[in-house]
């Protein structure tokens, strides 16, 4: 808790010096968050269970997470930013036995004892040119001050692939948004990234006033959800490209789609194989060899229907031959849902929001968890297969000058794991954050 209390105070005395700075172009600036997350389900239903399996009894779970965000203005179009971070807690069941995991904020870690590392630490260089300009706002690792509608920038070091891909007006951020997996990004994209969601590599942005086109080359982990990053680059590596598309019917309905496609090489383990190896317990660890890939896309798009209310969508896709390797055990998805601002009830700073999503995975992926195979994430030592699929429901509540928010949530799942012999869970959630 100390470290916490120096952390605040740090944060107080250089966010009030950063006011200092020119309102034309911010030098530097610093932002801190800290999000609560108390998880429980009650006992649900099993015919059986694996070592990767949700508890059917009644388990409660919290995960704490904290963060500094620091940005400094360099020379002429650099920006640097450095991000420490401190989590811990754990999910249910040490973060198994669901694919489309009820709690974005918990990550598949070995201890639950809190961690400081640093999440982010990355440069970045923009070349711009051309009229017309934007005011950007003061946060977290954007600083304030004009930007050009036309530029070119190269980013490079360590950041998270969320933090330029695949974003979503509505379902994106499990700190105040959608808490699920499957809602934080498009679920069938194995986004290259360490057991903490972070990852080391350039990303290049192409932006004009009403698109983007985007690319990133990464490195990848030694194993599925590692921690090491694997040294031999030309085998082991990932290749993210996106391209959105903005646009607006009048002021208050603004909207976007994007499409994104990745390919992901690294030292996998192949489905078919390992059940051919062993038909009666498959093991995919025992198959991996550099020389395979995951291939996918994923569609996405949000949309304002009023000042107010905005809806969304995403459909992603991956083949599913190769074993899931960074972010969790979903080859094809599909979500929507609606998010609506409190002004008509007089709390213009509240929210509420509905999602539904999907959950599915490849024939080769099902065979190998129905003859007793394990992944990272889910495996109930059998399977009878049925879409996974999930509603959840939240209300977020500005406690207090729009730096607290407290959100109850609940989820429903159908199918846990894919598996039509466990469940229904009902996860009742509370989440507390602070931003400032």
């Amino acid at each position: 808790m100390k470290i916490l209390y120096i952390l605040l105070l740090s944060v107080l005395f250089l966010s009030a010096q950063a006011q200092i700075d020119t309102l034309k172009q911010q030098r530097f600036n610093l932002h801190f968050q800290q999000t609560v997350i108390t998880q429980t389900h009650p006992g649900f239903s099993a015919k059986y269970s694996g070592d990767n399996s949700l508890s059917p009894f009644h388990e409660t779970a919290s995960s704490l997470t904290t963060t500094l965000f620091g940005g400094a203005r360099l020379w002429k179009g650099a920006q640097a930013f450095f991000n420490p971070e401190i989590s811990g807690g754990a999910g249910f069941s040490k973060t198994l036995g669901v694919a489309g995991f009820p709690n974005g904020e918990t990550f598949r870690v070995g201890s639950a004892e809190p961690k400081i590392y640093v999440a982010r630490a990355y440069l970045t260089q923009r070349f711009s040119w051309g009229n017309g300009q934007d005011t950007l706002s003061d946060d977290n690792n954007q600083l304030y001050g004009l930007q050009s509608r036309h530029y070119f920038s190269i980013t490079a070091g360590k950041f998270g692939m969320a933090d330029f891909f695949d974003t979503n007006e509505f379902s994106h951020d499990p700190r105040t948004q959608f808490m699920n997996w499957s809602l934080m990004s498009n679920a069938a994209w194995d986004y290259p990234a360490n057991t903490r969601g972070y990852v080391i590599g350039a990303y290049l942005d192409y932006h004009q006033p009403s698109w983007d086109l985007r690319f990133a080359v990464t490195m990848v982990t030694t194993t599925a959800n590692g921690s090491i990053w694997d040294g031999k680059i030309g085998k082991a590596n990932s290749q993210t490209l996106e391209y959105e598309k903005r646009f607006g019917f009048a002021e208050d309905k603004k909207g976007s789609f994007r499409i994104l496609a990745f390919n992901n090489n690294a030292k996998m383990g192949n489905y078919r194989l390992a059940i051919a190896e062993n038909p009666t317990a498959p093991d995919i660890v025992s198959t991996r060899a550099y020389g395979r890939n995951k291939l996918g896309f994923g569609l996405n798009a949000d949309q304002y229907l009023s000042k107010d209310f905005g809806v969304f969508a995403k459909a992603s896709y991956n083949d599913g031959r190769n074993e899931t390797w960074a972010f969790t055990e979903i080859d094809r998805s599909i979500s929507f849902g609606g998010v609506l601002n409190g002004t008509s009830w007089k709390r213009k700073n509240d929210e509420i929001g509905l999602a539904f999503v999907g959950n599915g995975i490849s024939a080769a992926h099902r065979d190998y968890l129905a003859a007793g195979g394990y992944g990272f994430i889910i495996g109930d030592g059998a399977l009878n297969y049925s879409p996974e699929m999930i509603a959840e429901l939240y209300y977020k509540l500005n406690a207090y000058q729009n730096k607290v928010y407290l959100t109850p949530d609940y989820q429903f799942i159908l199918h846990p794991a894919y598996n039509s012999d466990r469940g229904p869970v009902h996860v009742f959630s509370i989440r507390a954050h602070i931003a400032f």
